[in-house]
């Protein structure tokens, strides 16, 4: 099996679109690590991937890169237009979430979450 084309049989289209063959992982996925400027051994570990799944897919991302750059630009176009969405859906009921109490008996919580929130710089 030569390369390309063991490379091509590593990558497959499922419902969330181009996997990895056997995994949950999808090219999109891979191509958030490799836009970031991640090497590729660092996403085979972040991603538990073999050194064969990982030199398979980046040789399919070279060879086949317009295609996967046009895919992943709408893939992200369409995560960042769900999240909109979802956060103008959200808004008012984060409002409302916000300024209400908390029940008798969640006040030490309540203290708590707002002093780590106040720790991680969060509102």
């Amino acid at each position: 099996m030569t390369e390309s084309t063991n490379a091509q049989a590593i990558i497959v289209r499922t419902s969330r679109g181009l996997s990895i063959a056997d995994t949950c992982i999808t090219l999109y996925q891979v191509m958030d690590y490799v836009k970031a400027g991640w090497p590729p051994e660092l996403i085979q570990h972040w991603l538990d991937l073999s050194e064969q799944q990982i030199a398979d897919v980046m040789a399919y991302i070279a060879t086949h890169r317009i295609e996967v750059e046009a895919e992943y630009e709408i893939v992200l176009q369409q995560a960042e237009e769900s999240r909109q969405y979802w956060e103008a859906r959200n808004r008012q009921r984060f409002a409302t979430l916000a300024t209400t109490t908390p029940q008798p008996g969640q006040e030490a919580i309540c203290a708590k979450l707002q002093a780590w929130k106040a720790k991680l710089g969060m509102k």
